[in-house]
Formats: structure tokens, C-alpha cells, sequence
């Protein structure tokens, strides 16, 4: 076997398609020129023939005598014509032939018959029908003949039994039903097949034979048509997509739908996400969180308190870090919330500490002398004050006694306070570190510790004091570390913090004392008040300041807090004001207790119009309504700068801070500068370009060498 290339085959395949080409155009030709002769030959024989069917006619065709001239047969022989006719039928006995034959086999024709004779006419059909037999010879000779097609007869029919006589004539199909309906065999439990039949339909029919009795045998039902059963089937198919749009439309509307509008149960993970969304809550640790309050009513505090809640205090929807400090309160968890000062964070650590003594033992004098069941410590007076009034707005309600512990006051007129018993003990550290020393208060069951402004009070020094009132309380209810090791049974300490910053002390506060807790952010973590309050700083002169306020006082609308950094400048600032028309009153650390209180609450009831104060009201306190803030002495860091400004712009309000900017302020110049750029408030050229505002005074300066320039250390 010679085995050819892929070019060889190709070349031979080729020379194979042209002598292949050439035999059909070969054919072509042959039956053209083949179809041309035969019309030729056609035609010819279509001339000749006419031509002896005349000459062959008679010309006697009424049944008279005469004669007829001969005339030239078809094929060899010539006839003569025919002599005259007598009447009727003796006309051709009377006719002379006259004929000379050139042939045996042809003679002469005869005479003319007499009478109605059609013999020329016959004669010549016959010589059509003989010239139409050559002409169909001709044709098959050269267009060939055609064959018919034997159609294909399938085995079911070539091999199938039949009777000699038709259908219609079978007389005994009304005799046996089996003649009607014959039955279908199945040979071999199916497996078998009939000789001569399609094996393909036999299967298709044993298949469908048993699916029939077997569905028979195991229940007997009433067998609908075909249409009937596609009805049905269409039908469930068509209630089947109804009911899977009908249930995305229904979960497109959930969706759609607010949270407020949705119940408990409705609610989703999507839902509780744009819940914190809307509110700015964010939150870490903790493991496992509880869901954020919606509405008080799903709140989960006791009914008693939600009552205290819509009568006395008056609050109509949770503010973003009760929605989430409550719930987590409520499971007796640590909390550390970081939020701006007006966010309601008072109340979102008095429910939950009511909520827990409600389920202690009511005070008696007995209990009273193990201690309070709970301790909120602020950094200052003004504030552990203002934490008083939110919280006796629902202990009174509940008739628990509450005790504010400050400085101001005689000690052994609050420790007379406490010989009855009080479930809350509100204090600055100092005095509850004094009382503690002087055995009037003790903590053997205080289980439930409030840290308010943390950071502030670290700022102020009182570490130590909060350490020692930690260390105060006994140790034996501390949580342990693991959530695992956790007695259900038992009652643990419970920690809350409140911070608008983290420094790193407050930081090692809480790694120290609170477990496990929940960091419970509102807001960016990152802003402070201080970037939604529009700050001014104006360059003055000392000697001109007051020209500046008078001006300045004139264009703004009360209440109106002015910050000065000594108590003498705040008393003489009040007088000058009360001189120039405006009701105002000075508040500082100099004064008794009890005037602070006073100047503060008149302030809060609009009673004046201007307060005076040093940084003892920079923290902490809120007043509502508050729009412009006044540093008529700028601080000396910028930490007291933050929190007298964060005086207005409280809740997510916005407000206005104005300072009076002089060349003594250089320890504040830099870190000034920073927060206005940060800010983006405007900067006056003086602090711009100021030799102070352009090194931080908190890190070391080096002395640049002599021939070298060294920028300032950033």
C-alpha cells in the first residue's frame, strides 16, 4: 500500500474533479445533439406522413360513381384510382382498376366506393397510431426511458397478515371485541419482541403497557384525556409562578419599606444596619450585640420607668447613644461610649442604673449600711450637678434617694444624708475619696460605677483619686476576663465610661477595671465639636478688647457665655456689662457652692442674658440654646480651647465662637493655627506669620549651628 502526502491526495482529488467534469460536460453535449436529431427526424416523419394521408383520401364520399385518381401509398406500392360508382352499395363492383404496382406486395387501389364508405379514414388512423408507436420508440431510443420508483414498504406492513377479502367486507367484527380491540402482547415480561415487526415501536408499547398496569394496581383514579391532564399541568405551573412573583412582590415592598414602619419581627440584618446608618452608631468588641432601641416602647425597660419616661421627662424618640448604650446596659455589660457632650448621654446610663436597683432589695437602714448600689463620679461640681437633676427627674419618680457628693458644701451635711440611705451616690473624686477616709460612705455593694467625661477628669488630675475608689470595692464581684467563666447566678460589676476622646490614660483605665466591654461610638470618631462650630479669631490689643465686645455684643442674639482666664477679669467683665444694659452674671471657682448653683440655674431659665465664667463652666455643662461663645481670654492649651467652644454647637447644632487674640498667647498660637487650617476657618495673617505659630512648644527646639539654616522641629 503506497501511503500519499497531504499535497499528493489533494492533486489527485483534483485531476479526479476535472475528468469528472469533463465526462458530464461529454453527456451534456451527446444528449443536446441527440435531442436536436430527434426533432429533426420528428419533423420529417411529421411531413411525409401528412402528405400520404392526402393522396390516400377518396374522393367519392356521397355514395356516387366516378372515378378516383390513383394516388402513391405509404411504403412500397401506388394505387390507382377508382372507377365510378353505382348507387349505394354496388358502387365498388362497378369501378376499373387501373393501378400498375411497382411491388408483390401492393397493388392497385380500387374503385371508388359507392355509397357512405369510410375506408380511407380508417387507413389512415391506423397509419397514426403506427406513426405515434415509431415516434414513442424514437424517444425512448434517445431520452431513454424512465423508471418508476418502487416505494419503500416498512417491515410492519410488508410482513403484516392480511386477508384475501377487504376490510369493509370482514363480517365478524361485531362478533368478539377482541376483533374491535385487539390486545397488545408482551412476550417475556416485555423483553420479547415479534419476528418481522419494528423492535422500537414494540418497546415504546411494552413501556407504555406496563406504566398503565402498574399506575392500575396501585391506586385506581379517574383517568382524564390528555388535554385535560395538559390543563391541569398548565395550570398548576401558571398558580405556581403567581405565587413566586406574588412573594417577591411582597419582599420588594418589605424591603421598600422604613423601619419604623416594620414590626419586631419583620425587621432584618439590612434593617438594623441602616438603623445605625441613620444615626451615626458605630460599635467593636463585645462579641455578640444586642440590636439598637427603635422606640422606647421596645426599649426593655420596665414599665414603671417608661412611664416615668412619657410623664416626667418628656422624651419622645431615643438620641443615637441611648438607642445603643441602653440595650447594652440592660445585659449588665461594660460600656465605654464616645460621644459629644449634649448627646443624651446621661440618660443612656441613668436608665440602665435604675433599671438594676429596681431589682435589689428596697433601702433600709440595715442595707443602707453596706453603702449605695451605685456611683456616678463627674470631673466637676457644675457638672455632677446638672447629672443630679436628669437623674431625680426619674429617681424621684421610683422613690430612690439620690446624694450629690461636691465640693462647696459641709461634708457632714451630706454624710447626715446618707444615715438614712441612698440607692445613687453622684460625686467629684475628691469629696467621695474624703467621705470614704472619714468612714461616712462605704462600697461593699456598690456594683454599678459611672466614669462621666473621663478624659477630663484625668486631665484634672484625678487618677489617683479613681483609682482609689476602685480599690475601695471589693474585688470578689469583679467579672472575670473569659465570657466563659461567667456564673449567670452571680452579680458582676458593672462599668460604664464616657469620653469624648481616648487619651492613653483613660485607655489604661479601661484595660484596668472594665471587661470585656463595648466601645459604642456616635458621629466620626475622628471630628470633634470644634469642626462644626464657625470660628473667628480676631488680632487685638489688650487695651482693646472691650471696644471690640461692645461691638461684637451688638450683633448677636442672647444667651451669650464669655470665657476669661482669671476670676477677678470675670467679676469685672460682669460689672461692665450689667453697666452697659445686658443682664449679666459672673460664675468661678471663688464663689460657695451655692451661688455657683444659682448664677447657673438662672442662666438655664434665661433669667439673664450673658454669663461670665472661667473654665470651671468649660466642661460639661449644657445649656440649651447657646449660639455664640466668647474667648474674651484665649486659654493657655488648646484642650480648655475645645471644650469652651463645645459649649454651643451642642447635639449636632451648629454655633458660633469668636476669640480675641493678643501677643501673649503664644503658648496657644501653633496648636491654634492647626485647628483653624484643620477647620477650614480663616486665619488672620498675624497668627499666620507669627514666629510662635510655627513650631509646637511641646517638643524640644535645637539652636541651629552657625552657617547652617535648620527649620523649626514639626
Amino acid at each position: 500500500v503506497k501511503f500519499m502526502s497531504r499535497e499528493e491526495r489533494e492533486d489527485q482529488a483534483l485531476v479526479a474533479l476535472r475528468e469528472k467534469r469533463k465526462e458530464e460536460k461529454k453527456r451534456l453535449w451527446e444528449a443536446s445533439h441527440m435531442r436536436d436529431e430527434f426533432f429533426h427526424h420528428a419533423r420529417d416523419i411529421r411531413v411525409h406522413g401528412r402528405r400520404g394521408i392526402d393522396r390516400s383520401r377518396g374522393d367519392s364520399t356521397d355514395g356516387r360513381g366516378g372515378g378516383g385518381g390513383g394516388g402513391n401509398g405509404g411504403g412500397n406500392g401506388g394505387g390507382g384510382g377508382g372507377g365510378g360508382g353505382g348507387n349505394g352499395s354496388n358502387g365498388s363492383n362497378s369501378g376499373n382498376n387501373n393501378g400498375n404496382g411497382n411491388d408483390d406486395e401492393s397493388g392497385g387501389g380500387g374503385g371508388g366506393g359507392g355509397g357512405r364508405n369510410n375506408g380511407g379514414r380508417e387507413k389512415s388512423r391506423e397509419e397514426r397510431e403506427k406513426n405515434d408507436e415509431e415516434l414513442q420508440l424514437i424517444k425512448e431510443q434517445y431520452l431513454g426511458q424512465k423508471k418508476s420508483k418502487k416505494s419503500m414498504v416498512p417491515p410492519s406492513q410488508k410482513f403484516k397478515f392480511n386477508f384475501d377479502w377487504e376490510p369493509e367486507e370482514d363480517t365478524t367484527e361485531g362478533l368478539n371485541e377482541l376483533y374491535a380491540k385487539p390486545a397488545d402482547v408482551a412476550l417475556a415480561f416485555g423483553r420479547g419482541y415479534v419476528a418481522g415487526v419494528d423492535r422500537d415501536s414494540q418497546k415504546q408499547r411494552n413501556k407504555t403497557l406496563y406504566e398503565d398496569v402498574t399506575k392500575g394496581r396501585i391506586v385506581k383514579v379517574h383517568h382524564t384525556t390528555a388535554d385535560d391532564d395538559m390543563a391541569v399541568m398548565m395550570r398548576q405551573k401558571q398558580k405556581l409562578r403567581e405565587e413566586k412573583l406574588r412573594k417577591k412582590r411582597e419582599s420588594d415592598r418589605q424591603e421598600a419599606r422604613n423601619w419604623r414602619e416594620k414590626s419586631m419581627d419583620e425587621m432584618t440584618e439590612r434593617d438594623w444596619r441602616i438603623l445605625k446608618e441613620e444615626f451615626r452608631i458605630s460599635t467593636k468588641f463585645g462579641g455578640r450585640l444586642p440590636n439598637p432601641i427603635r422606640f422606647w416602647s421596645e426599649s426593655g425597660l420596665p414599665e414603671k420607668l417608661l412611664r416615668a419616661i412619657a410623664e416626667v421627662a418628656k422624651y419622645e424618640d431615643p438620641s443615637p447613644i441611648q438607642r445603643m448604650a441602653i440595650p447594652v446596659g440592660l445585659q449588665n455589660r461594660d460600656c465605654v461610649g464616645i460621644a459629644e457632650t449634649g448627646s443624651g448621654k446621661t440618660a443612656a446610663f441613668v436608665l440602665p442604673m435604675l433599671t438594676y436597683i429596681m431589682k435589689q432589695p428596697p433601702m433600709t437602714r440595715d442595707i443602707a449600711d453596706d453603702g449605695p448600689y451605685a456611683i456616678v463620679l463627674a470631673p466637676t461640681r457644675e457638672l455632677a450637678r446638672q447629672i443630679e437633676i436628669e437623674c431625680k427627674k426619674f429617681a424621684t419618680y421610683l422613690k430612690f434617694t439620690v446624694v450629690t457628693m461636691i465640693g462647696g458644701i459641709d461634708i457632714d451635711q451630706q454624710s447626715y444624708l446618707l444615715r438614712e440611705g441612698a440607692e445613687i451616690i453622684i460625686a467629684t473624686p475628691g469629696r467621695l475619696i474624703d467621705a470614704i477616709d472619714r468612714r461616712y460612705v462605704v462600697l461593699n455593694q456598690c456594683n454599678y460605677v459611672v466614669l462621666d467625661e473621663a478624659d477630663r477628669m484625668i486631665d484634672m488630675g484625678f487618677e489617683p483619686q479613681v483609682n482609689a475608689v476602685f480599690e475601695k470595692m471589693p474585688t470578689t464581684n469583679l467579672r472575670p476576663l473569659e465570657e466563659s467563666e461567667e456564673d449567670q447566678t452571680r452579680i458582676y460589676r458593672q462599668t460604664f465610661m464616657f469620653s469624648a476622646t481616648m487619651p492613653p490614660a483613660v485607655e489604661r483605665l479601661t484595660r484596668e477595671y472594665l471587661r470585656n466591654p463595648v466601645y459604642i461610638t456616635i458621629g466620626d470618631p475622628n471630628a470633634t465639636a470644634s469642626e462644626r462650630v464657625k470660628q473667628q479669631v480676631l488680632w487685638v490689643q489688650e487695651s482693646m478688647k472691650r471696644k471690640h465686645l461692645d461691638e461684637m455684643m451688638e450683633e448677636i442674639e442672647p444667651p451669650i457665655m464669655i470665657f476669661c482666664n482669671m476670676k477677678k477679669t470675670a467679676d469685672m467683665l460682669a460689672k461692665y456689662l450689667r453697666t452697659q444694659e445686658w443682664s449679666a452674671i459672673s460664675l468661678h471657682g471663688g464663689k460657695s457652692q451655692e451661688v455657683r448653683d444659682d448664677a447657673l440655674d438662672r442662666f438655664r431659665k434665661k433669667e439673664v442674658d450673658v454669663l461670665v465664667c472661667t473654665n470651671v463652666a468649660g466642661r460639661g455643662i449644657d445649656v440649651e440654646g447657646v449660639q455664640h461663645v466668647i474667648n474674651y481670654d484665649l486659654p493657655n492649651n488648646i484642650q480648655d480651647y475645645t471644650h469652651r467652644i463645645g459649649r454651643t454647637g451642642r447635639a449636632g447644632a451648629e454655633g458660633v465662637a469668636s476669640s480675641f487674640l493678643t501677643k501673649d498667647d503664644t503658648d496657644i498660637m501653633f496648636h491654634l493655627k492647626q485647628m483653624l487650617l484643620k477647620t477650614n476657618n480663616p486665619v488672620p495673617p498675624e497668627l499666620m506669620n507669627h514666629e510662635a505659630a510655627m513650631r509646637d512648644p511641646s517638643k524640644p527646639y535645637d539652636e541651629p549651628k552657625k552657617g547652617k539654616l535648620r527649620l523649626p522641629n514639626l
